[in-house]
This record gives C-alpha cells, sequence and structure tokens, in this order.
C-alpha cells in the first residue's frame, strides 16, 4: 500500500511539474508575442527611395507615354483585383498579398489598364512572369517587361494598354491641345508686341515738377536746359552744300 501511496505522490508531482512547464512555456510564448507587437520608441528604420535609376528611367518614359494617367509605383496586385468568391477571399490574399508589379498604370478614374515589371540585377523569373501575365490578362489587364536601357516605342506600348483606337484618340487629343496652347502663345505675343508699339508711339507728355507746381519736358535734362536733339533741330543750323 505504501508503495502504491508512494508512487501516486510521484506521479501527481511529476504532472504538477509538467502542467507548470506548460504553463510557463504558454506564458513565456504571449510575452514574446507582446514584445514583437510592441510600438519601439525608435524605429530602426531609415528613409530610402522608391526606384533605382533603371527604375527611374522607365518612370519617366512611362510618365511621358502616358501623360492622361496615373503612374503608381510597386503596388501589390490584391490593390486593384477582388476575388469573386468571399469564401476562399483569404486564401488569395495571403497567396498574393506578395505579388506586385513595377508600375501600374491607371486612368484618372483610379481603373488599372495595364502594369510595367522592370528586372534586376538578377533578372525576373520566367516564373513570376507567368503568374502575372496569365493573372492579370484573365482580369483584362495588360502585362508587359521592359528593360531601361531597351524602350520600345512610345506607340507600341500605348497601343497595347489602350489599344490602337484608344491611343490614336489619345494622341489627337494631345496634338489639339498643343496646337491651342501654340495659339494661345502666339497671341499673348502678338498683343505684348502691340502694347510695346503702342507705347513707343504714344505722345510726350509733360510731368509736372518736383515743386509741385511748373512742368517740363522729359527732354529737359538735369541741367535744366533743352538736350539737343537731330529730330527735332538739326544740330549745325548752318547751311553748307554737299562736297
Amino acid at each position: 500500500m505504501s508503495n502504491y501511496t508512494g508512487g501516486l505522490s510521484i506521479g501527481l508531482a511529476l504532472l504538477a511539474s509538467l502542467m507548470l512547464g506548460a504553463a510557463c512555456h504558454a506564458w513565456w510564448l504571449r510575452r514574446q508575442a507582446h514584445e514583437r507587437r510592441r510600438i519601439p520608441k525608435r524605429w530602426p528604420l531609415s528613409p530610402r527611395t522608391l526606384v533605382n535609376t533603371k527604375e527611374r528611367q522607365v518612370w519617366r518614359w512611362l510618365s511621358k507615354a502616358f501623360f492622361g494617367h496615373h503612374v503608381m509605383i510597386k503596388i501589390p496586385v490584391t490593390r486593384f483585383t477582388m476575388p469573386r468568391s468571399k469564401k476562399h477571399g483569404l486564401h488569395w490574399y495571403e497567396l498574393l498579398a506578395g505579388v506586385y508589379c513595377t508600375f501600374t498604370v491607371c486612368r484618372a478614374d483610379g481603373h488599372v489598364i495595364g502594369c510595367v515589371d522592370v528586372p534586376g540585377r538578377l533578372g525576373l523569373a520566367e516564373k513570376n512572369q507567368r503568374l502575372k501575365r496569365k493573372l492579370l490578362s484573365q482580369c483584362g489587364i495588360a502585362y508587359t517587361v521592359v528593360e531601361s536601357d531597351r524602350l520600345p516605342p512610345v506607340s507600341e506600348i500605348r497601343a497595347e494598354f489602350l489599344g490602337e483606337m484608344a491611343a490614336m484618340s489619345m494622341d489627337r487629343a494631345r496634338d489639339e491641345r498643343a496646337m491651342a496652347a501654340a495659339r494661345a502663345n502666339l497671341r499673348g505675343a502678338l498683343v505684348r508686341q502691340r502694347d510695346i508699339r503702342n507705347s513707343d508711339l504714344s505722345p510726350l507728355s509733360p510731368t509736372p515738377d518736383s515743386s509741385g507746381g511748373a512742368l517740363h519736358s522729359n527732354f529737359v535734362t538735369l541741367t535744366g536746359e533743352l538736350q539737343p536733339n537731330s529730330f527735332l533741330t538739326p544740330l549745325d543750323s548752318r547751311e553748307a552744300d554737299l562736297r
């Protein structure tokens, strides 16, 4: 009987130790999770640029090619796509949260028309390209990969993203705006020239003297004398024959 009691006591002590150890471990895990979530007093971070040198070249090129659109930088595809069914929405979000394109071109109303990737130093994995190309094409969004040192013609990417007719229409609208601006500049230049001519031909008016009453001509010099002017009075009044 004593052996049984002793064994039971040891078993209970061992079980209590295991439970205490499990409780301590759970407390430690909770504390670690809390430490990870705690906002630091000083963030161990530094600012950096959004794009590198090659990406910046493509960014400027895209901004000129799509002058009536917005060129967004490195936003995930989950920002402009959504699951057709909410049932597995979380699954697709976790799968695609890290998938993004270097640049995303969207209209003024926020609808995306195309995405552009710029390969880095190690290039761009073919599997990554296939995934984005298939995903975006099924959503009706164009996708292309562009090298900064081999930029395609602007008309080519505009036709791919906008379609032939839309690209031609936008080009025509841009030309019309450029012509209207040129006409406005020319009209302004003509008005300024006319104002200058009118100012030059306006009669000279006397100005009041600093004394408050007397008027003197603009031809009066600092000495108070008329400045000789060959337009009004010949400088040499003596007549002489031409020899």
